[in-house]
């Protein structure tokens, strides 16, 4: 049979016109009570030393405490076989829990011992006297300062309407909570990258009118490289852009949604309270509603917590602390790890750059924004290139060895200059080569006139190369023939052997035996 909870007020009214001096039956015909009730409460009374003609202050807290507690009765609860064999297994159940065995699955293991037990029986039992499934107790974060935290969410919204082929695209939203006044923005997006992330970044300051001093974001890959609670490591694109803006990023712990409690249950919100029922053809339109939403709906929408208007609460109160908001837009940068191949050319963006031949085979970090590309070999820049656009490429000479960089740019003008350097004769042959409207298809053939220059020497094809060109003979392999067929000049005349004088040469005093004379025999 179940009871109705006692009230101190009833009790409280029961007793003060019972020492007044009414009756039990009037009090209760005046409370609406059953008199059995109010006989019970004044009998636990009279036990507790009160009686009728006593002045209203005997009714002190700790005698009223005393009437209530014995009126809700503290009868011992009987319970059935199925708890008694819980408390029987109470050592197994407790160990199980312990080690992150799932409850159900406790049941089954006490099965297989013989033991059934009724699952909202051990549940109740689990959970009454191991204290499992219980949560720890909670502390409210402080709001902190006005102005210095921005929590940032992003998650799935709606579909869009059908496109002219009859398409549906699902949209998402990053949405920035500040701390203090709860004024929300939401800005969607298809993709959740951190040009997006940039993006969204830009609208929040240009919608808040300033930056916020800390983001507070979620440990999306798009941001965060390395979600360690300490140290994170954050993309390098967006820790670029976060020190240019002037913020600090701090980012929530790995599955701790309370680190930015204030806007983790705010997706389901703003995807049915925005975008619920809306009828939207682009991503244009959808930018455009969650702006009228967040200024005119929910930001005037008095909030739960802080009892204020957030729209109303922000721009007293954290609009004039921001940080300056940004008059420029920021050029979001790429960063990207090519690989510098065997031709000297690394791909970023579909485009190809020049790099040094100490490069080739190595994996460098580029940063290409609108105007520059910069490629790193960990902290050292290695080159900058002006950006170009996607099948295009820029090509920096100094980066191909000397020898092969004429041959790899085509330079004709190079040729000729090397050809004049061995003769004038050589150079106008070679320029009469090369004076034809394709003059990149005869450049091996002045490479096969510096190879005569090497084999014969200058002087002999410096002699040839007029006859050739006034016999209009432009033919490589018959100047060849005309050099091999010439007679070799003579050869010149040996220098004068000098004998050297003696370094260690001495007069034959200097020796002990002396020197005999023609004919004569030794002393």
């Amino acid at each position: 049979m179940a009871y109705r909870e006692v009230t101190m007020i009833e009790i409280t009214e029961v007793l003060r016109q019972w020492l007044a001096g009414a009756r039990r039956k009037q009090i209760a015909r005046r409370l609406g009570r059953d008199p059995k009730t109010v006989r019970r409460y004044l009998r636990t009374a009279e036990r507790s030393g009160l009686r009728p003609g006593l002045d209203a202050s005997a009714l002190t807290e700790e005698r009223l405490g005393a009437i209530l507690t014995a009126l809700r009765g503290t009868a011992a609860r009987t319970y059935g076989d199925t708890w008694q064999r819980c408390v029987e297994h109470r050592e197994f159940i407790a160990t199980q829990l312990r080690a992150g065995v799932r409850l159900s699955k406790v049941r089954r293991l006490l099965v297989r011992q013989g033991v059934a037990l009724a699952p909202a029986t051990l549940y109740r039992f689990a959970t009454a006297e191991l204290g499992w499934g219980r949560t720890a107790a909670t502390i409210a974060v402080a709001d902190g300062a006005p102005g210095e935290e921005l929590a940032v969410d992003t998650g799935w919204m709606t579909l869009l309407a059908p496109d002219e082929h009859g398409r549906r695209r699902r949209f998402r939203a990053w949405i920035f909570t500040p701390s203090v006044s709860r004024y929300r923005f939401v800005f969607p997006c298809f993709a959740e990258t951190t040009a997006t992330a940039i993006a969204a970044c830009e609208a929040a300051w240009a919608f808040y009118g300033g930056v916020f001093k800390v983001l507070v974001p979620d440990n999306t890959k798009v941001l965060i490289q390395i979600p360690d609670p300490l140290q994170p490591r954050i993309v390098p694109a967006f820790l670029a852009y976060a020190q240019a803006r002037g913020f600090v990023v701090d980012p929530a712990r790995v599955r701790r949604p309370t680190d930015k409690a204030r806007c983790e249950r705010s997706v389901p919100y703003v995807r049915d309270d925005c975008f619920g029922g809306e009828r939207l053809a682009t991503l244009e339109q959808a930018r455009v509603r969650a702006v009228v939403w967040c200024r005119e709906e929910a930001g005037l929408r008095r909030h739960s917590r802080t009892l204020r208007r957030p729209r109303e609460h922000f721009e007293a109160v954290e609009q004039p602390v921001l940080l300056p908001a940004p008059t420029t837009p920021y050029d979001v940068p790429l960063w990207c790890s090519p690989l510098v191949a065997r031709d000297h050319y690394a791909q970023v963006a579909k485009a190809l750059y020049s790099l040094p031949t100490r490069s080739i085979g190595r994996t460098l970090r580029a940063r290409a924004d609108q105007k520059t590309v910069r490629f790193y070999d960990g902290a050292t820049l290695v080159k900058t290139h002006p950006r170009k656009a996607p099948g295009e490429r820029s090509t920096d000479p100094t980066d191909f060895p000397a020898e092969k960089t004429p041959d790899a740019l085509r330079d004709v003008a190079f040729l000729e200059r090397e050809a004049a350097r061995h003769g004038a004769a050589i150079g106008t042959f070679a320029r009469t080569l090369l004076a034809v409207p394709l003059p990149w298809t005869r450049m091996r053939r002045v490479y096969a006139l510096l190879g005569l220059v090497k084999r014969y020497g200058a002087a002999r094809v410096e002699e040839g190369c007029p006859l050739a060109l006034a016999a209009d003979l432009l033919d490589v392999t018959r100047l060849k023939r005309m050099l091999a067929l010439a007679a070799p000049p003579a050869p010149a005349a040996p220098p004068a052997r000098v004998i050297p004088l003696g370094r260690y040469l001495r007069p034959a005093s200097d020796y002990t035996l002396a020197r005999p004379r023609d004919g004569g025999e030794r002393r």
